[in-house]
């Protein structure tokens, strides 16, 4: 590897994988203290860069799109933006790490850094790093195409959860990534805890150096998706461009915000009863809630269908906006079951809320030519 150029670390997964833990883990190392990292949040109402335990200087945040498609352009310009800053000695970066959405394609951020004339001469990819949740990892892969191709390009896989998992979900885990990519290196952390010396030591040497040779390792990569697992349904084909052909599944986001707090015991007892009724098709949810019990301390949550991360107190709120936000990416829930069953249980004021429906992932994306 160009050790004159800026390595770029990518960090992909489906949604709910852990990707916002292990950067919050990775960063406050001191091998990683000059780091940049770029973060890609799908939808107008962003958290995760809020949840991440570092200074405004370390961190660039990419909205309303996924990486690989509606906001590649701003990824590339964020970059060469980065490299003026770091030759004009306003910044000091010495590695980027970008995360993508869950439901992003890598593919199209390699080619991007590969093909792409001035990244090229700037940034050298240096692993691509996939994370996989031991407990619903095994089911994501069968049922989404997105997750497949995170696995398939990944250098290095690193299995989430796994303290959390049962021995049979923790098994088919592992089958899973063996079966969509046997050349990986796999990894097994607890709450996202690695080295990032021992990360980056196993850094991909096997990947093609061209845009070309990217060309013919994608197809070949492609191959091994259609027959590593079976693809679920509900699939909606879109073209990105020439080089990024791929597909986003029928899913659904929503934002809600509201002021009043909440009683935290209510709000608890309220996502215990949706995950128990809409476990499989609450892909991910997310959010800062203010609680009654705490005004000056939110609480941060995290689920992934069934399965909810333990809630984390923040010490203060990371911003002046104390409003809780809730972020929801579902299959077949409709917004107002969620609006109407969190207004009974929890006793909200319904004028207070605020109630979106950000978009479905496959309607609002456009075409390049």
């Amino acid at each position: 590897m160009n050790r004159t150029k800026i390595p770029v670390l990518i960090v992909t997964g489906f949604l709910g994988s852990g990707k916002t833990t292990l950067l919050n883990r990775l960063l406050s190392q001191p091998s990683m203290a000059g780091t940049l990292a770029i973060i890609n949040e799908f939808g107008e109402v962003g958290l995760d860069h809020l949840l991440l335990e570092v200074t405004e200087e370390r961190m660039a945040l990419l909205e309303n799109g996924c990486v690989c498609c509606t906001v590649r352009d701003d990824l590339v310009q964020t970059l060469l933006d980065v490299d003026n800053r770091r030759r004009a000695g306003a910044l000091h970066v010495d590695r980027v790490i970008i995360e993508t959405t869950g439901l992003a394609d890598p593919a199209p951020i390699l080619h991007a850094l590969m093909a792409d004339d001035r990244l090229e001469a700037t940034y050298d990819i240096e692993t691509v790093v996939t994370l996989v949740d031991a407990v619903s990892g095994a089911a994501s892969l069968t049922s989404f195409q997105e997750a497949r191709k995170q696995l398939a390009y990944a250098d290095q896989v690193i299995l989430t959860k796994g303290d959390i998992a049962s021995a049979a979900e923790h098994d088919e885990a592992r089958n899973a990534i063996t079966a969509g990519n046997p050349s990986a290196r796999v990894r097994e952390v607890s709450a996202g805890e690695i080295s990032a010396d021992l990360l980056l030591q196993g850094a991909f040497s096997r990947r093609a150096q061209d845009a070309e040779a990217l060309a013919e390792w994608s197809s070949e990569v492609e191959r091994l998706i259609a027959r590593a697992i079976k693809p679920g349904g509900g699939h909606e084909r879109h073209t990105c461009d020439a080089h990024c052909d791929h597909v986003h599944t029928d899913v659904s986001t929503y934002a809600f915000t509201f002021e009043q707090p909440v009683d935290w015991r209510l709000f608890c007892e309220w996502l215990d009863n949706l995950a128990a009724l809409k476990g499989p098709d609450l892909l991910r949810l997310k959010g800062i809630v203010h609680i009654a019990q705490d005004r000056e301390r939110p609480m941060v949550i995290h689920c992934v269908q069934h399965v909810f991360n333990r809630p984390r107190q923040l010490e203060a709120w990371p911003s002046s906006d104390r409003r809780t936000r809730l972020v929801f990416i579902v299959k077949n829930i409709d917004r107002e079951v969620i609006e109407r069953t969190l207004v009974k249980f929890v006793a909200l004021d319904p004028g207070q809320m605020t109630g979106v429906h950000l978009r479905s992932m496959h309607a609002q994306e456009r075409q390049f030519n």
